[in-house]
């Protein structure tokens, strides 16, 4: 059984109490949520729920066609690194000194990042990118001492 990282795209009738049963199945066939977002979409009535969960090939399908029994669920998509774009999002709170300021400041240039807000003793940066780049990102930053971290996990669209 080999065990492969997977992002499920569960778009939802945006209701009362469907994200609660969406990860209850999940979490009720043994698997554990690695990440998991839920936002409207451009149609006010629905949402998605992008998940990321490591599992085999036939225990994610079964997990999905679980998801397609469930009221309210409108469709369910299993993403495999080709066929998505796939970008997670972080806010950061740095300690920065007026010796340190320049560097993290370069640091968050070369990422692409913004500063988006300053204070005496510390920056808080917006960072957007695959995985990969978030954590290269967090290994050279954490150096100066991450106060605070709000990570949002994988965000996934169809190519």
């Amino acid at each position: 059984m080999t065990l492969q990282r997977h992002t499920l795209s569960v778009v939802v009738e945006n209701k009362f109490g469907v994200l609660a049963r969406v990860a209850g199945m999940i979490s009720g066939r043994g698997y554990n949520i690695d990440s998991l977002n839920v936002a409207p979409t451009h149609i006010p009535a629905l949402s998605r729920i992008t998940i990321v969960l490591n599992g085999d090939g036939a225990a994610v399908d079964l997990c999905i066609k679980q998801l397609r029994k469930l009221i309210n669920v409108v469709e369910v998509s299993d993403y495999s690194e080709e066929q998505a774009v796939a970008r997670e999002l972080i806010l950061v709170k740095v300690s920065a000194t007026t010796k340190t300021r320049s560097e993290i400041v370069q640091i968050a240039d070369i990422f692409r990042a913004k500063i988006i807000h300053l204070s005496l003793d510390s920056l808080v940066i917006e960072l957007t990118g695959d995985e990969e780049k978030v954590s290269a990102f967090l290994g050279l930053i954490e150096t100066f001492g991450v106060l605070e971290l709000a990570r949002t996990g994988r965000l996934a669209l169809k190519r």
